[in-house]
């Protein structure tokens, strides 16, 4: 009976000691697998973009007039030399009673002030003739030696002011008059208005065919000069405007393949980059970062019947194919992480992970290019954590 304790008491102890062996060994830590492999792989700068017209054209007030309803709508279709705009002369400040009346008053004004400057003249034309006789005769004395020299120059610089004084009188029955002919012209034109009817007009033509784009002003009203109007231009001629970050714009270069998605059709659009602008913005984000921005001009390769349906200012999204190659060894770039100065990932060769450092080439959006360290087929460590270490066992998930 006390063998038997014996025994059952070893037996336990030895399952005790078997379980907790069992229990404190490490545990494969579990991880995500993917693997190298080799294929296509293509590096892109995505960002929106916005059609606008190639030739677009703004008609603007030439003058300061009134202007009348615009009959046209957005969307209409124009041809050359059509009318577009009709500009009038500013007539209702000219009819207005109390404005007339001022006018009546600055002509009789003018008036008033032609004819004293008329008198002027006549005042200095008779002292002039007083004072040439007055030389003449001083100068009959002097010659006879009976006044001095210095009187007869004074005499002769009094007849120097005399011409000055009448030129300057003259000056000013010129000045009145153009003054009186100002004030009589206002009268005059409205005169003939109400009479007649007819002003003179100013009509403002199509330079080119196309369709109407944007109408800044469609009621009739006074207009300023140098003011827009309508935006026309050829709906069918478009082309694409992409702003991109500085940093990726110095990687786009005229003639490089673009593709469009996200338009509205069933099937992605083409075109190449017509121009890098020179010139950068600044734009705040929409996480409130101020960033730096480049124009890119895309020009569309599909036919116009596949651009029906586009319109100017329409969104989009633009990809930009900086890099392409059919034959890469690529991973995902969530498999990598820095060691030290260079790259490095996780394998796993019989169940256990093993750490290769690794150089990389070119990266995507979700894959990075391998050019060392690993080979095609290697089982890679994706999302490696803290807890993964040269050596440890690695299982995947959903793997018991």
């Amino acid at each position: 009976m006390r063998l038997r304790n014996i025994l059952l008491s070893l037996l336990a102890g030895g399952l005790l000691v078997i379980a907790l062996v069992y229990g404190f060994r490490p545990q494969p830590v579990k991880v995500d697998m993917v693997v190298a492999e080799s294929g296509s792989m293509t590096v892109v700068i995505v960002e929106e973009g916005r059609t606008r017209v190639v030739d677009r054209y703004i008609i603007s007030a030439p003058v300061t007039a009134m202007m009348a309803r615009i009959d046209l709508d957005v969307g209409d279709a124009i041809a050359t030399d059509d009318s577009l705009v009709t500009l009038l002369p500013r007539v209702s400040t000219v009819l207005d009673p109390r404005t007339r009346a001022q006018a009546k008053a600055q002509l009789a004004a003018a008036e008033a002030a032609l004819k004293a400057a008329q008198e002027g003249v006549e005042k200095s034309r008779a002292q002039l003739s007083l004072l040439q006789i007055k030389q003449q005769r001083i100068s009959n004395i002097v010659a006879l030696q009976g006044l001095p020299q210095e009187r007869l120059d004074e005499v002769q610089s009094w007849l120097k002011q005399g011409r000055a004084g009448l030129k300057s009188a003259e000056f000013m029955v010129e000045m009145a008059r153009y003054e009186r002919q100002a004030a009589l012209a206002v009268l005059e034109f409205a005169k003939t208005v109400a009479v007649s009817g007819e002003i003179d007009k100013i009509v403002l033509k199509a330079p080119v065919g196309g369709q109407v784009l944007k109408l800044l002003q469609k009621s009739a009203g006074v207009v300023n000069v140098g003011q827009p109007l309508l935006e026309i231009g050829d709906p069918k001629t478009l082309e694409v405007e992409v702003d991109l970050l500085s940093a990726d714009a110095v990687q786009v270069r005229p003639g490089m393949r673009v593709f469009f998605s996200r338009w509205g059709g069933e099937k992605e659009l083409s075109g190449v980059v017509k121009r890098v602008e020179p010139h950068g913005f600044t734009k705040i984000s929409a996480l409130g970062v101020e960033e730096q921005r480049v124009w890119v001009i895309v020009d569309f390769t599909e036919s116009s019947e596949s651009l029906q349906r586009l319109g100017d200012g329409y969104r989009l999204e633009a990809s930009f194919i900086l890099w392409h190659e059919d034959a890469v060894l690529k991973v995902p770039g969530s498999s990598l992480f820095r060691l030290d100065d260079e790259w490095a990932l996780f394998i796993v060769e019989e169940g256990r992970a093993r750490q290769r450092r690794v150089k990389i080439g070119r990266r995507g959006g979700i894959y990075v290019q391998i050019l060392s360290g690993i080979e095609a087929g290697a089982t890679v460590i994706n999302h490696p954590g803290d807890t993964i270490v040269d050596g440890c066992q690695v299982r995947r998930f959903g793997k018991k």
